[in-house]
This record gives C-alpha cells, structure tokens and sequence, in this order.
C-alpha cells in the first residue's frame, strides 16, 4: 500500500508562506528596502522592463534608495518609471543614478498599510486551508481506493491538520511582525 506524500504538501504550504514574504517585502514601512521598487516596471529600448534590469537598486541610507542606471541616456526613464509606479515616491535624478528619498508615514498611512497587510495575511491563511483541504480529499480517495486503511487516513488527517496549524501560526507570526515593523518606524 502506497500513503499519499504529505511533503507535497507542505512544500505547497511553504509556497503560501513565500508569497506572503514577498507581499510584505514590498510593503513600505518607511524604511529602504531595495524590494520596494520591484514592481517597478521601465520603458526601455522599445520595450517594457523590469527596474533591475535596467540598473542596479541600493539602500545607502535607512531613508534612501538610490538607482545606479547602467545606460545613462535611461536616468529620465527610470525617474519616470518610479514617479508613475504608484509607490509614493518622488525620484530626484543626479548625473548616472536616481535618488528616491522614502518620505516618512502618517498615522493613517500606516493603519492603512495594516490594514493591506492583514489582507495578505488573510490571502496566505487561505492558501494553507486550500492545501489542507486538497489534502483530506487525497485521503479520503487513497482511503476509499483501499490505499491506506482508516487507521492510517486517521493518523494522516491529523499530520496534515498539525501542518496547516503550524504553518497558520507562522502567517500570524509574520503579520504581528509586519505589523510592529509598521506601526513602530
């Protein structure tokens, strides 16, 4: 009798938790992160490129980030680029390289940035449970096609139940870090 590989679905569930790492990498506390210009997309050659293609992203200071542009005649396109990426922030061109100075948050700004992030949060919570849930029909099939007996389809949901709480409690970890992260800038 061959039992269903519960790693496949851990391996899903870790997918949930790195998709929330990159939600929230992009979410702007007010500190640099090189991650916040990543969905920054330039006109570039008759084309549409991403900002990391183009030129080289750094975080000098805690409250700069800076664009190293590899071709010079790009420096207008990149500081257009970020201006209109919707990000809040207002890029200063300078010789080669574009300075984007991180205005500090408001109050509201940063209730608002919880708010964005409960709603990822959320978005992961139910990526776990949608594996969970692919799971117990695994079981209950590889059950049913006399695979595995009811003991071990017991013995398995409750693996897989401790798997998904496991990796929930690890979305609410992150959330409450998150949270601080935002709340304390």
């Amino acid at each position: 009798m061959v039992a269903p590989n519960l790693k496949d679905f851990e391996k899903r569930m870790d997918g949930a938790l790195e998709a929330l790492k990159k939600e929230f990498a992009g979410l702007r506390t007010g500190r640099a992160s090189t991650t916040l210009l990543d969905p920054v997309v330039v006109e570039a050659y008759g084309q549409r490129m991403p900002l990391n293609q183009v030129g080289t992203v750094s975080a000098p200071e805690a409250r700069m980030l800076s664009v190293t542009v590899w071709d010079k005649g790009m420096v207008a396109a990149v500081a257009k680029a970020i201006r209109e990426a919707g990000l809040g922030l207002n890029p200063l061109p300078d010789g080669s390289m574009v300075r984007i100075p991180i205005p500090a948050l408001n109050e509201e700004r940063r209730k608002e940035l919880t708010k964005v992030a409960h709603k990822y949060a959320e978005q992961a919570r139910v990526a776990v449970r949608n594996v969970r849930r692919d799971g117990m029909e695994v079981l209950k099939k590889a059950e049913k096609d006399h695979q595995i007996t009811q003991d071990e389809h017991r013995k398995l949901n409750d693996d897989v139940q401790k798997m998904t709480d496991r990796h929930v409690k690890l979305v609410d970890d992150q959330l409450a870090s998150k949270e601080k992260e935002i709340m304390t800038v």
